[in-house]
């Protein structure tokens, strides 16, 4: 399963779906009235996801408001907000630029781009497509714009391009790399990467000592960015939604 899974406690789960309150939800649990997956719950504790699991109560399955109703939805994420659903330092998350409507489908980001990156973010109440995406076998291209100061060494985007090794251990994968015509001082160069390894970009610049201005992730697979501006979202379309499931054979 990804990293973004939300598990909650199953008395939980039941309070939210306007069972019961949770200590109603207890006593349905041992009372023998809950089961998950087809399995009785022997305790209110256990952690369930309202994605994937099955929970029913006295033999009906239950279901958090707007949980027939799957969402996924382009976010074009400022800098200096979490790609997270809460943030326990009560910093701005990717959750609180959607409306109060979207949120209650509970959507989650579909992976995550640094707190200091901007750029395409997805977020989705698809827990199987969340799943491909999330994956290292169904992997898709994500293309990045980074502006550095300076200029670039082409020795520096030479390796970029064969594939190098980190101080830390982390072996990287070859990443596309194109430079473009420095301009006052700054540089900016397109990034395409397969790998995902975490905050890659920022460390293949500190191993060169590039300091990154800007980074925004512009693509991902076949959906891009576009014009779309910071801060602002909007619901893939039907056809954007296709071609993202069948590059990650969902079709």
């Amino acid at each position: 399963m990804p990293n973004e899974t939300h598990h909650i406690r199953l008395n939980k789960y039941i309070a939210q779906c306007g069972i019961s309150s949770r200590r109603g939800a207890d006593e349905l649990v041992f009372n023998g009235q809950v089961s998950v997956n087809g399995t009785l719950a022997d305790s209110p504790g256990i952690k369930v996801d309202p994605q994937r699991d099955s929970v029913t109560v006295r033999g009906k399955k239950i279901a958090l408001p707007g949980m027939g109703t799957t969402m996924t939805v382009l976010l074009h994420k400022p800098i200096e907000t979490v790609s997270t659903v809460k943030d326990p330092q009560g910093r701005q998350t990717v959750l609180d630029l959607l409306p109060k409507e979207i949120q209650k489908l509970r959507p989650f980001p579909v992976g995550r781009l640094d707190y200091f990156s901007e750029g395409l973010l997805l977020l989705t109440t698809d827990g199987d497509l969340c799943y491909r995406l999330t994956h290292p076998k169904y992997h898709l291209p994500k293309v990045y714009q980074v502006t550095v100061r300076g200029t670039i060494p082409a020795s520096a985007a030479k390796q970029m391009r064969q594939g190098m090794t980190l101080p830390e251990g982390d072996t990287l994968a070859p990443a596309k790399v194109e430079l473009k015509k420095p301009v006052a001082g700054t540089q900016q160069m397109e990034i395409t990467l397969i790998q995902g390894i975490n905050r890659q970009i920022r460390r293949m610049c500190d191993e060169f000592g590039l300091t990154i201005l800007h980074l925004r992730r512009i693509k991902q697979g076949p959906i891009h960015l576009a014009n779309l501006k910071r801060g602002m979202w909007r619901e893939l379309t039907s056809g954007e939604l296709k071609t993202l499931k069948k590059a990650v054979k969902l079709d």
